[in-house]
């Protein structure tokens, strides 16, 4: 019977899988997940880069960055994602391949909790649908938007975090200091204000010059 980690588990693979002594864990396991539920939509709210892997029609695979501001990837409804790819380098290594080869690989990385997902699916470029380029398009953000790219999610899957290096963004870790920095400032200040008040309040020695 087929399951859903088909997707990426061939026959090749499951032999390899029962070689090495796996093969019976993914059997108890099942297969990936297929619907896309809230807490996936949440994890792509907070993405700002991912990897899109394609093909052509003769199998050579191809892997391009993608990012943007943090939610960039939007969820449409249903198994449907997309993004508005904006202008780059202009080789549409991407867009030619899913010109014929509409098999598509998400991955996305988030190291500060160090956690993946992988997305496997279907993919496509609209190029004539100015209203949806508009919606997809980062509010503020200064690329030029070519096109978008949608995304049929047939299955996903989270593993492991092992090997994943923690590791976080320069805007959040400015922003954190930003914030320990205020709060010293407001201390050092309260501090300043409790030793002037104490140092009126100490009386003089006795004898001492008023």
């Amino acid at each position: 019977m087929q399951v859903s980690s088909d997707i990426a588990f061939t026959d090749t693979v499951k032999q390899v899988q029962a070689r090495k002594g796996s093969r019976a864990m993914f059997e108890r396991r099942g297969g990936f997940r297929t619907t896309l539920t809230p807490e996936l939509v949440a994890f792509l709210g907070a993405v700002d880069t991912a990897y899109l892997a394609t093909a052509s029609a003769e199998g050579q695979p191809y892997a391009q960055h993608r990012g943007g501001p943090k939610g960039f990837i939007r969820h449409l409804g249903g198994q449907t994602l997309a993004f508005a790819d904006y202008a780059g380098n202009r080789q549409y290594v991407t867009t030619g391949n899913l010109a014929e080869n509409d098999r598509a690989f998400l991955f996305l990385m988030d190291y500060a909790h160090q956690q993946r997902v992988k997305l496997w699916g279907r993919a496509r470029v609209v190029e004539d649908d100015p209203d949806l380029l508009v919606r997809l398009m980062p509010e503020g953000y200064k690329a030029r938007p070519e096109q978008v790219i949608v995304f049929e999610v047939e299955a996903w899957d989270i593993n492991c975090r092992q090997h994943i290096p923690q590791k976080f963004d320069a805007a959040d870790v400015a922003a954190t200091l930003s914030g320990l920095q205020a709060r010293i400032e407001a201390l050092e200040s309260e501090n300043a204000a409790l030793r002037a008040r104490l140092s009126l309040s100490t009386p003089s020695p006795q004898g001492a010059e008023p």
